[in-house]
C-alpha cells in the first residue's frame, strides 16, 4: 500500500502548487515576454496542466526529481543528497532525546504513583506538550547559551552544536511520550502476573525491567514509527532558529519561491520516510509479540 500512498501524494502535490495563484517566476525582475516564453518553454510550464503532470510523472518513475528552478545548475536530487543526512542526524537525536526522558520517566510516575515525583512528572510532560518547539529551541538558547554560555546558540559545527536543537525539538514527544508509558505501566502493574511474580519474591527492579516493560512497550512502539517520521520531517522551524543547513530550510525558501521540483521532491521523501517508519514498526511489532502476524 506504500506505493499508492506515494502516488496520490505525489499528484495531491503537484495539483495543489499549480492550483495556487502564480508561479515561479513571477517574483523576478521584469523580463521580456520572449525571454518568459524561453524560461517557461525550458521547464514545460507552458504546456497544459495535464502534460505537465504526466511529463513529472515519467521523470519520477525513472528516478530523476529534475532540476530546481531557483538554484541554478543544481539538481534537487543533488540538494537532497546534501541537506537529507543533516535533517536525519537532527531527527534521531530528537528521537534519543523522546526514549531518554519519555519512557524512564512515565515509569517511575507510574511507580510512584501520586508522589511528588508523579506529579512533577506530569507537569513537566503537559509543559512539554503545550509549548511549541520554537518557543523552546528561543528560550533554550536565551538560558543556555546567553545566560550560562554553556552550549553554542546556532550552527552545525559538531556535537556540541546538536544539543539544543536536538532537545527542542524533541521535548513537546518526550513529554506525550511520557503520558503514554505512564498510562500503559500502570496498567500492567495491576496485572495478576506481576503479583505472582512478587509473591515469588522477585526484585522489584526484575519486576520492571524483565515483565513491566515487556509488556507495555507494544504502545510505544506503535507510536514510535510516525513520529520517528514526523522527528525528521517537522524539523523546519528548529532548523532555521539555529542555522542548520537541513531540508527545512531549502523547503521554506522552496515554497516562497514556488519551486515546484524542490518542493514534490522534500514532500516525496517525507512522503517515503512517514511510510517507511510504518512498515518497520509493523515488523518490529511483529517481532516482539508473536501472535501478531507480519506477512
Amino acid at each position: 500500500m506504500g506505493i499508492p500512498v506515494l502516488l496520490a501524494v505525489a499528484t495531491l502535490t503537484f495539483l495543489i502548487m499549480h492550483w495556487v495563484p502564480g508561479g515561479p517566476f513571477d517574483s523576478e525582475k521584469i523580463l521580456p515576454p520572449e525571454i518568459i516564453a524561453n524560461i517557461e518553454a525550458k521547464y514545460h510550464l507552458d504546456e497544459p496542466i495535464e502534460m505537465q503532470y504526466l511529463l513529472y510523472m515519467k521523470q519520477l518513475l525513472q528516478g530523476d526529481l529534475g532540476p530546481s528552478y531557483k538554484y541554478i545548475g543544481r539538481d534537487v536530487s543533488d540538494i537532497l543528497r546534501d541537506t537529507f543526512p543533516v535533517s536525519f542526524t537532527l531527527g534521531m537525536c530528537a528521537v534519543l532525546v523522546v526514549l531518554g526522558l519519555g519512557v524512564p520517566a512515565g515509569v517511575m510516575s507510574a511507580y510512584w504513583k501520586n508522589s511528588i515525583l508523579d506529579r512533577s512528572v506530569l507537569l513537566f510532560a503537559a509543559m512539554g506538550i503545550s509549548v511549541p518547539s520554537f518557543v523552546l529551541g528561543a528560550v533554550s538558547v536565551w538560558l543556555f547559551s546567553h545566560q550560562w554560555h554553556l552550549l553554542p546558540p546556532a550552527l552545525w559545527e559538531g556535537p556540541r552544536y546538536m544539543i539544543l536543537p536536538a532537545f527542542a525539538l524533541g521535548a513537546g514527544f518526550a513529554g506525550y511520550v511520557a503520558r503514554l508509558t505512564r498510562t500503559t505501566v500502570l496498567e500492567v502493574l495491576t496485572s495478576d502476573y506481576i503479583r505472582t511474580a512478587r509473591a515469588k519474591g522477585l526484585t522489584e527492579f526484575k519486576i520492571l525491567t524483565k515483565h513491566v516493560l515487556k509488556n507495555s512497550i507494544y504502545p510505544i512502539v506503535s507510536v514510535m514509527g510516525p513520529l520517528t517520521a514526523g522527528l525528521v520531517t517537522g524539523s523546519f522551524v528548529i532548523e532555521f532558529i539555529f542555522s542548520i543547513p537541513g531540508m527545512g530550510r531549502f523547503f521554506i525558501t522552496a515554497v516562497t519561491n514556488r519551486d515546484y521540483p524542490l518542493i514534490m521532491g522534500v514532500t516525496l521523501v517525507y512522503a517515503v520516510l512517514i511510510v517507511v517508519a510504518n512498515i518497520v514498526v509493523d515488523m518490529i511489532y511483529g517481532w516482539l509479540d508473536p501472535r501478531v502476524s507480519v506477512k
